[in-house]
C-alpha cells in the first residue's frame, strides 16, 4: 500500500485541483473554501485510522479528543466549579484519546470496513453535520466539505489498489482488492453495522437541495469551461502578440520566400 506521505501529497494535489475548480465557479467564499480544502485532505487519510499505531490514526484521536473535550467544558461551564471544570474537561480528553481510541482498535482490523465505499459515505454525511450543525456552514458549504472528504477517501483506496500491483515484476500481490471495495464481505457484521450508521448519518444532514442545484447548473458549468484555458493571454502575457513580434520578417520584393540555409536565392531576370 502507498505511505503516509504519498498519501498526504496525492491527497493535496486532487484537493486542490477540486478547490480551484470550486474557486473558479465562484460558488463559495474564499475562507469557507480553505476548510473544505483541508477537509479533502484529511479524507485522503482516514481510511488508515485502523492502523493502530499510525499517524493518521493518532492524529484523528487526538482531534477528537480536544473536539470533545472543550465541548463537554463549554457545556458544564455555566454550573460547575473551574476544578470540576478542569476535572471534566481533562476527563473528556483521556477517555475519548485512549478509552475511544483503544475500544476502536479493538474491534477492527486494517483493510476492513474502513477501506470501503460505504464508509467513504458515512464520513461524507458525517461531516456534512459537523460543518453545519456544529462550525455553523451552509446547508450548501457542508455538503460540498463532505465531498472533498469523501474525493480524499476514494483518492487513498484507488491509490491502495495501484500500490498492489507490481509493474517491475509483473504480478498482482495479495492485497489486491481488499482496499477498493464497497463493504468488507469477510465481516458481515461489521459491514451493517457502518451501512446502518451510514443511514442514520445521512437522516442527520441538512438539506442538499442548495449543493445538488449547485453542482447542476448549467451556467456554472459552462462558466467553467469558458475559463478553462485563457482566451488570449496566458498569466497576462499576450501570446499572439508575442509570437507576431518574434516572427521572421517578410521577405522583400523580388526575393524568393524559399530560401537555402542562410542565403536568399539570387533574384529572377526580367526575360
Amino acid at each position: 500500500m502507498a505511505n503516509f506521505t504519498t498519501h498526504i501529497a496525492v491527497g493535496t494535489v486532487v484537493s486542490g485541483a477540486a478547490a480551484t475548480l470550486t474557486l473558479a465557479a465562484d460558488v463559495i467564499a474564499p475562507e469557507s473554501l480553505v476548510a473544505v480544502t483541508l477537509a479533502g485532505v484529511v479524507g485522503s487519510v482516514l481510511p488508515d485510522i485502523d492502523l493502530k499505531d499510525s499517524r493518521p490514526g493518532r492524529a484523528l484521536f487526538a482531534g477528537l479528543a480536544v473536539f470533545f473535550s472543550f465541548c463537554v467544558l463549554f457545556a458544564v461551564a455555566p454550573k460547575f466549579s473551574i476544578a470540576e471544570m478542569w476535572i471534566a474537561w481533562l476527563g473528556t480528553l483521556v477517555a475519548v484519546r485512549y478509552g475511544l481510541h483503544w475500544i476502536f482498535h479493538r474491534f477492527s482490523y486494517h483493510r476492513g470496513i474502513w477501506h470501503s465505499i460505504i464508509a467513504g459515505l458515512m464520513f461524507w454525511f458525517v461531516t456534512a453535520i459537523i460543518f453545519h450543525r456544529m462550525l455553523g456552514f451552509h446547508e450548501g458549504v457542508a455538503w460540498l466539505g463532505g465531498g472533498f472528504v469523501f474525493v480524499g477517501y476514494m483518492t487513498h483506496l484507488i491509490l491502495d489498489e495501484m500500490y498492489s500491483v507490481d509493474v517491475y515484476d509483473t504480478r498482482i500481490k495479495a492485497s489486491f482488492g481488499t482496499a477498493l471495495k464497497i463493504y468488507d464481505s469477510k465481516r458481515m457484521g461489521e459491514s451493517a453495522l457502518i451501512a446502518g450508521l451510514t443511514v442514520l448519518a445521512f437522516m442527520g444532514t441538512p438539506p442538499a437541495k442548495p449543493f445538488v442545484e449547485g453542482i447542476t447548473s448549467q451556467q456554472l458549468w459552462a462558466g467553467l469551461q469558458s475559463r478553462f484555458l485563457p482566451k488570449q493571454h496566458w498569466f497576462g502575457i499576450d501570446i499572439d502578440a508575442q509570437r507576431t513580434r518574434l516572427s521572421w520578417p517578410a521577405a522583400a520584393p523580388g526575393i524568393s520566400s524559399v530560401t537555402t540555409g542562410s542565403i536568399a536565392s539570387p533574384p529572377e531576370k526580367a526575360r
